[in-house]
Formats: structure tokens, sequence, C-alpha cells
């Protein structure tokens, strides 16, 4: 879509606090307006609709728009993003095995801003299934580089944490 559409969709998130009292209802119609602009097969509009159902605690309404719009082809920046979000409602909606499996892959992904959120994420799926060492793993991993001191020290807990005892 062209950039006017993409700064009056980042104008609406800005607002998305504001729609608190009404369960979010006012605040989807405005994302579904603007996704009415969007030409027919546009993965961007059952994304933008999923993000908005997930936004104001509807993650079960949010599961298929994700996955539509991954079927629709929606790759990238954004795609990632639906896989991050996709992964977070599939826990919340009581199916983080396939949140694992879905974000898993992502870890070796090209590396961009989204990296920790990836690995925060499938840290939550992991704990789900009781899986809590590898999640803890995977955020000291991701908290390391961020860290004024003790990078390494962190970063070798981390690993210590997931390697075979022997």
């Amino acid at each position: 879509m062209n950039r006017d559409w993409e700064d009056r969709v980042a104008a609406a998130w800005a607002t998305l606090d504001d729609y608190a009292e009404d369960d979010g209802a006012e605040f989807r119609a405005v994302i579904d307006a603007l996704v009415a602009e969007l030409p027919d097969g546009s993965p961007l509009g059952p994304f933008e609709r999923a993000c908005a159902w997930d936004s104001t605690g509807h993650s079960d309404r949010a599961v298929p728009l994700y996955r539509e719009a991954l079927a629709l082809g929606l790759d990238g920046y954004q795609g990632r993003r639906a896989k991050i979000q996709l992964s977070s409602s599939l826990r919340n909606t009581g199916q983080p095995e396939e949140g694992v499996k879905l974000l898993t892959p992502e870890l070796d992904a090209p590396s961009d801003e989204l990296d920790d959120a990836v690995r925060a994420t499938l840290a939550l799926c992991l704990s789900s299934l009781g899986r809590d060492r590898e999640g803890l793993s995977l955020v000291l991993g991701a908290l390391a580089p961020h860290l004024p001191r003790y990078q390494r020290s962190m970063a070798n807990y981390a690993r210590a944490l997931v390697a075979p005892e022997g």
C-alpha cells in the first residue's frame, strides 16, 4: 500500500488506548475502514484486522486472520510480526505447541529488530509446555547483549541451561 495509507494506519494504532471503554469495537471499526481501502486479496487486510482483534483482547478471533494473512503471502518484516503475534495468540488460546513450531524456524531467520520478540514469545510458549529451562535460556540469550556488563557470563549461563549434562 502507499505511504499515506501506512501513515493513517500508524495514526490509528496510536489512538488504541482511547478506545478502551467499548471492548475495542470502535477501534476495530477504524481499522476495518482502513482495510476496506486495500485491494482484494491483500495480506495486509487480515493482518491489520488480526492485530486489532488481538490488541482488544480477542486472541481467538485473531488466530484465523493471522493464518489468512500468512497464507495470502504476508512476508518480510510484517510476516515475521504475524508469526510472533500468531504464536502469542496460539499460546493464549491453549495451543502453545503450535506457537513453538511456528517460531522455532525464526531463530535461524535473518536477524532484525524483532529477534528479541521472537525469543521472548517462544520462551512463553515453551514455558506453557513446561519447558521453562529452554525458555529461560532464550530470554537470557536475548537479554545478554543489552546488558552494560556481564554479557559473556549471561550468554554462557543461557547456553548452560540447555546444554546436555555430562
